[in-house]
């Protein structure tokens, strides 16, 4: 915030620093990123000046600091940090269940020629595509699908909602509306994570999609308690 403040009107956090706040990176450096629009700048020691017109879209409050909104901060990310950094973000933001492709998309179409653009656009076209799994858990749990005779699910595709945005559930049952996620350890034990899954379920809710969560151990350590159950939820094939 003292680096904000003393940028000037209008300043926000940016770059790593915003990451960071967005629990996307550790930042151990000692400079402050933030960004001001041109030719506001109050340059002061420790603070990494960015200098850009940034659109009422890109700008949020987190935590009470002024800072970009998290697809702003990854395109800063793309134009300013190498592609394994860019590439970590991105899974961070997904593993917090914070990465909305259509909002990604969004920004990337309104941003034509800006830097990062191309290397941001390259990242998110090198996401999961359907039938791709993105974890041991995950492909586990495909597995057990497999070795069960159940119907094969869709895997990590996109489902956009009606006012905005949508989420890549792990597996999707599109003929039963049914939704199954594995929650790994790492996903809740962050509170955020928790309470995004929720929203997310409720908002899948209202559009005819259940959501049942199968625990990462339970998928490794007992795959046909998990069919079992799986089985059950999926029941008889609708008929056509």
């Amino acid at each position: 915030m003292a680096a904000v403040l003393a940028a000037g009107p209008g300043a926000v956090l940016s770059h790593r620093s915003a990451a960071a706040l967005w629990e996307l990176l550790n930042d151990g450096r000692r400079g402050v990123d933030v960004t001001v629009g041109r030719g506001k700048a109050r340059r002061r020691p420790g603070i990494e000046i960015h200098s850009a017109v940034l659109a009422d879209g890109d700008l949020t409050v987190r935590e009470g600091l002024p800072c970009t909104t998290l697809p702003r901060t990854l395109l800063d990310l793309a134009a300013t940090a190498d592609r394994r950094l860019l590439e970590r973000a991105i899974g961070r933001a997904e593993e917090l269940r914070a990465f909305d492709l259509g909002e990604i998309r969004e920004l990337l179409a309104r941003s034509p020629g800006q830097r990062g653009t191309r290397a941001l656009a390259t990242a998110i076209a090198e996401l999961p595509e359907a039938g791709g799994t993105r974890s041991e858990a995950e492909e586990r749990f495909l597995a057990l699908v497999r070795r069960a005779g159940l119907p094969v699910p869709e895997v990590n595709v996109w489902i956009p909602l009606p006012e905005g945005g949508g989420y890549r559930p792990d597996f999707l049952w599109r003929d039963r509306m049914l939704i199954a996620a594995v929650d790994g350890r790492s996903h809740h034990s962050l509170r955020r994570a928790f309470e995004h899954d929720r929203r997310r379920d409720r908002r899948l809710l209202r559009e005819g999609y259940v959501t049942v969560r199968f625990p990462a151990r339970q998928v490794l350590e007992e795959p046909a308690r998990a069919g079992d159950e799986l089985r059950s939820l999926l029941g008889p094939t609708p008929s056509r």
